[in-house]
């Protein structure tokens, strides 16, 4: 059997059978993050993220954005744990006839986006390879009272999402902000039950979440925030690479979050009880149900 018959999150589920932790280890595979035991009020955060030429950016992308991605994607997944980035490593595979100054240009939009957030570049490997590959390997940490993962949204939460959805492949995808600051602002001012970054679209991001959390959900169409550079409404639900926050919260904190006016956060659906999957109301109040999907590597 060949692995596209199994499937992307079929091998990570075949993976996931197969590993055993110690007590060490709070989360393991299935979050943004490993969580791993660190000090007495914090836990240690793990993360680590591939980009191969010709999936994650093409050849004649400028390599200092693809640099800066490579980092940004990892720092992503350090927001959705509600964490800061500390230490990193930086593998590199590289053609033997690569030209030195795109290796200088894309390690400098590494070194520029780890000046900006504090991430200190520790070591790393080098390889041959026909393509180019770069692999981040980042640690982080968070206090203990702020970490969110995948598996703790409830019934009647409010589903929010941060930013605008769709067109990333237009150019967002290699420049975007990691929300960071996003995460920290809302763990420290309101409780939030869940949290994932948007990578492989919004509708199979959530699903990650209902299936963590054995929930359902509903959300109207019309609340979904589309990005300018979004041909419709399907690319932000099943794109990917807007690399924006989805979370959700209690309603009761979810009104103090409204009551904010912050445009940055906008609630776009809600936390079920029903577990066969997710809603989608459109404008005229038409409901349709939808099977987790988006972008997958096979």
């Amino acid at each position: 059997m060949l692995i596209d018959r199994v499937g992307e999150f079929g091998l990570i589920k075949r993976f996931k059978s197969l590993i055993k932790n110690d007590r060490t280890v709070i989360k393991g595979s299935g979050d943004d993050c490993a969580v791993l035991k660190f000090t007495e009020n914090k836990y240690q955060l793990f993360t680590c993220d591939m980009l191969v030429e010709g999936v994650d950016f093409l050849p004649q992308d400028d390599p200092y954005l693809v640099g800066r991605k490579a980092l940004a994607v990892s720092l992503s997944d350090i927001a959705a744990c509600a964490g800061i980035g500390r230490h990193c490593l930086v593998s590199l595979a590289l053609p033997k006839k690569t030209k030195l100054k795109f290796v200088d240009r894309l390690f400098k939009g590494m070194l520029d986006l780890a000046g900006e957030y504090k991430i200190n570049l520790v070591g790393g490997d080098l390889s041959r390879a026909r393509q180019v590959m770069i692999d981040i390997s980042l640690l982080g940490e968070v206090d203990k009272k702020f970490l969110v993962l995948r598996n703790g949204a409830r019934p009647k939460d409010i589903i929010f999402v941060t930013g605008r959805l769709g067109g990333s492949i237009l150019g967002k995808h290699l420049s975007f902000n990691p929300r960071l600051n996003e995460a920290r602002f809302l763990v420290k001012n309101f409780k939030l039950n869940s949290m994932i970054d948007i990578s492989d679209g919004l509708i199979q991001d959530l699903g990650h979440i209902l299936t963590e959390s054995k929930v359902g959900a509903v959300v109207y169409e019309d609340l979904i925030p589309l990005a300018k550079e979004a041909s419709g409404l399907r690319q932000a639900l099943y794109m990917g690479e807007d690399f924006e926050l989805l979370f959700t919260l209690p309603q009761k904190e979810a009104r103090r979050l409204v009551a904010k006016r912050l445009p940055d956060f906008k609630p776009i659906g809600e936390i079920t009880p029903v577990k066969c999957g997710i809603r989608l109301i459109s404008s005229k109040g038409k409901e349709s149900f939808v099977r987790p999907q988006g972008f997958r590597h096979f």
